[in-house]
């Protein structure tokens, strides 16, 4: 009988978000993917250092080591070659990431392989490749390469940072602060209080982490985070939509348009999620962090 992929939370990763392959891509942005591989053969025994979304994916790898069923399974997807992976694998194993299966391309987008996957997220530096991913209904987020990597304060609990509007909700409010201002905005929540926000493209990824928390291990547990430019009393909306979801946030920062980046810095997460590359390029500075380019801000 094939092996199945169902029912665990599935991370696809491509090699730059999980390891730092900066140096080596400089000669792959030159258009000579020759060298490229030769490059990368010539390091095969190196182990590349971490990269940006690291140590989100050694956290969530780790409940396997503590949960019989083993809920979560990280892939490569990758626009390396497959002689390149060779090095992605090594580099791996070297850190003891139980990582077993990858996607290689050859440069060419490896979205498609997403869905066969079934996967809850998908982690790439490529823009195009998360479009197509978020189109396809996969949450996405293009990783910033030049990211503050994670505190290494907190070993045992995975911190997940997420926007709200157009990134777990839905973009609705957002279309109208866009084209009306925040007055009409907050006029907007106020009168819509009571109806839940339509869905956005990460509560998947929300759903999947809160059914990873329960899964039970005294070892390791999830923290996450609602960080938003929202305040009150446009907050009610987004507090009654995750109640109506049956999901819980352990914290809720309602910044009313201050810059995020020092507050999720004071947060530690092991990543954090956006629409908006203002806010992004903010965070960066602080903590490992990924575009969502969804929603009326990447139209």
């Amino acid at each position: 009988m094939a092996k199945t992929l169902d029912g665990k939370l599935v991370v696809a990763i491509s090699s730059r978000a999980l390891f730092d392959f900066e140096e080596e891509n400089l000669v792959f942005e030159q258009g000579d993917d020759r060298a490229y591989m030769a490059l990368q053969l010539q390091r095969l025994d190196m182990p590349a250092k971490p990269g940006v979304a690291f140590s989100l994916v050694k956290k969530l790898l780790a409940f396997n080591q503590a949960v019989r069923d083993q809920p979560v399974e990280v892939v490569i997807l990758s626009r390396n070659d497959p002689v390149s992976g060779m090095r992605v694998f090594r580099s791996a194993r070297h850190y003891g990431l139980p990582i077993e299966r990858g996607n290689f391309t050859r440069g060419q987008s490896p979205w498609r392989y997403l869905k066969p996957l079934h996967a809850n997220l998908f982690l790439s530096t490529h823009l195009s490749d998360v479009r197509a991913a978020l189109d396809a209904g996969v949450p996405a987020a293009q990783v910033y390469p030049q990211s503050v990597h994670a505190s290494d304060a907190h070993p045992y609990e995975v911190r997940i940072a997420f926007d709200g509007d157009a990134v777990l909700f839905s973009d609705e409010a957002e279309r109208v602060y866009q084209s009306q201002g925040l007055q009409a905005f907050q006029q907007h929540e106020v009168d819509k209080v009571t109806q839940p926000l339509p869905d956005g493209p990460f509560k998947p990824l929300l759903v999947a982490l809160q059914k990873l928390q329960q899964s039970g291990t005294p070892a390791m547990r999830i923290r996450t985070a609602l960080v938003t430019a929202r305040s009150a009393p446009a907050h009610e909306r987004a507090i009654l939509t995750l109640m109506n979801w049956n999901i819980e946030v352990d914290e809720a920062m309602f910044l009313g348009g201050l810059a995020k980046g020092e507050f999720l810095r004071e947060f530690e997460p092991d990543f954090f999620f956006d629409d908006q590359t203002g806010h992004i390029e903010s965070a960066a500075q602080h903590v490992p962090a990924g575009h969502v380019a969804s929603g009326v801000a990447n139209g």
